[in-house]
């Protein structure tokens, strides 16, 4: 059955998202590197307790594996740190669309240092991308800007200038955060490709090592960079919802262990270019799922936005698959058949 990876693998995406948004989207919400560190134990507790349940199996902790892997460490916590700055000031459609863009980083970093290529079809998916980036963007700013001003024209007055200026101060901290984001998760994929042939690694050692080398790193920046005083505890957690948002918070740590398998899971079952057609198909419901839940704005920018991204996904995909049948048929021209060797002149 191909249909229950598909499914799992979407569950799990769309709630990861939606409980991150959830738990950062508070105006007064400032502890992300503890938020991350709670997420990162969380994550290796379930990885280590489904290990011993006989479930899943990987490599014992190797001091010089994790010497090999800290990097790599390090640079997934700069990609989910940024991430979660992102989504605290940007809505989820926005947020889903540009991550597109690191599909381009990526594909170009592939030709640099991997001998990859990039087709004329994929090239057309590139573009599609940033258009739908282009528009999101427009839509997000018309949008952020025409509820900073007033219902009534009442003159320019300095209440207004004041609202718009702090309306425009927060879409460029969105956007520093999620261009941030891009280039992060770009060297992250691309680092974590060239460490894994020279370490062997499966996808749950991997796993394993790069949440459990990443909790004293985002623990060390949580005491020396965000404050630990009782006011400031108070204030991203509320006494009367502390509960909830940290179980909200384990929700999600949990919810990555889920992604991580379910994504497994649907590759091994199906194949990987029906996983690239499910994550196009994926970012309808994650961006509805924001309209939905946290009252994203429903305007012809913003669905046109999606509905693009969307295009430029599934084009992406049935790039990569005809990339895919093709380089076999290629790497068997490029071979002289033994009996050409033979013939006479």
């Amino acid at each position: 059955m191909k249909v229950p990876p598909i499914l799992c693998y979407c569950v799990a995406s769309i709630l990861m998202t939606v409980v991150n948004k959830f738990v950062v989207s508070g105006d007064k919400f400032s502890m992300n590197f503890l938020l991350l560190c709670i997420q990162s134990f969380v994550c290796v507790s379930c990885v280590v307790i489904v290990k011993r349940l006989g479930v899943i199996s990987f490599r014992a902790f190797d001091w010089q594996d994790a010497k090999a892997w800290f990097p790599i460490s390090f640079l997934l916590v700069s990609v989910i740190y940024t991430g979660s700055k992102s989504l605290q000031h940007l809505n989820i459609p926005v947020y889903t669309i540009f991550k597109n863009l690191t599909i381009i980083l990526i594909a170009y970093g592939e030709v640099i240092w991997f001998g990859g290529k990039v087709t004329a079809l994929t090239f057309v998916s590139f573009v599609l991308m940033v258009i739908s980036s282009i528009i999101a963007a427009w839509a997000d700013v018309s949008s952020v800007l025409s509820g900073s001003l007033p219902a009534v024209s009442t003159g320019v007055s300095l209440n207004a200038l004041q609202s718009i200026a702090g309306a425009v101060r927060g879409l460029n901290v969105g956007y520093f955060w999620m261009l941030a984001n891009c280039l992060t998760s770009a060297a992250y994929v691309l680092s974590m490709r060239k460490r894994i042939k020279s370490t062997g690694f499966s996808d749950w050692d991997s796993m394993f090592y790069n949440n459990l080398l990443s909790i004293p790193v985002l623990a060390v920046f949580s005491i020396v960079l965000e404050d630990w005083g009782t006011e400031n505890l108070n204030r991203n957690f509320p006494p009367e919802t502390k509960n909830f948002l940290l179980f909200a918070i384990a929700f999600s740590g949990a919810a990555a262990v889920g992604i991580s398998y379910t994504t497994a899971w649907c590759i091994r079952t199906t194949s990987s270019t029906t996983y690239s057609m499910v994550g196009a198909l994926n970012k309808l419901p994650v961006a509805a799922s924001g309209m939905l839940f946290f009252g994203d704005p429903v305007t012809v920018g913003s669905v046109s936005a999606v509905g693009m991204g969307f295009f430029a996904g599934l084009v992406y995909a049935v790039a990569k698959n005809n990339q895919k049948k093709t380089e076999p048929r290629m790497q068997a021209d490029a071979i002289i058949p033994l009996a050409n060797l033979n013939r006479k002149p």
